[in-house]
């Protein structure tokens, strides 16, 4: 999957590149601005793309800790209900 968003994002500065290119040949400025936007959009895409796997390490991590330890809750929740029990 890395392979092929960086494929991507190559090619999207690539283009980008180019219409930046066109921009200065011809003197326009709107091909500047659409190849900056290009460019962006491929520094979005990487960005994105860390950040989900980030996320998705941390999901996956989550699923796999262990059962948590309720003794302390448990043993409050005893004290409690004798308590409770002792003071009618």
């Amino acid at each position: 999957m890395l392979i092929i968003l960086l494929v991507i994002a190559i090619a999207l500065v690539a283009w980008s590149l180019h219409l930046m290119q066109e921009a200065l040949d011809r003197q326009e400025f709107s091909l500047m601005l659409a190849g900056t936007l290009v460019a962006f959009s491929a520094a979005a895409l990487v960005g994105v793309y860390f950040l989900m796997s980030n996320y998705m390490g941390y999901l996956t991590q989550m699923a796999h800790q262990p059962v948590y330890d309720f003794s302390a809750y448990d043993a409050q929740l005893v004290v409690s209900t004798q308590s409770a029990k002792v003071h009618p």
